[in-house]
């Protein structure tokens, strides 16, 4: 099996993790600052170069007033109009 982060399914998710920032309307450097970590946090999280587990990623959900049931939902739509199958 390939690892994620080569993975067309990867790409996607850090588009939806983006996508869902802007339309809260935070910087990344807003939302870095509300979860207690340094600027450059959420430029590493969209580039793929710092990855999330599944506590941090519910923490990311709520500082950008979603939820981690809203954001898989999403996450899973995006994955079927790209046509990606896991």
């Amino acid at each position: 099996m390939t690892k994620a982060i080569y993975r067309r399914e990867h790409v996607i998710f850090l588009q939806e993790l983006k996508r869902m920032r802007v339309e809260s309307g935070m910087t990344q450097a807003q939302c870095s600052a509300a979860l207690g970590r340094p600027q450059s946090f959420m430029s590493d999280v969209e580039r793929g170069v710092r990855r999330l587990d599944t506590v941090q990623l519910r923490d990311l959900c709520q500082v950008l007033n979603n939820d981690l049931i809203s954001f898989t939902k999403s996450f899973e739509h995006a994955l079927s109009h790209d046509n990606v199958r896991a």
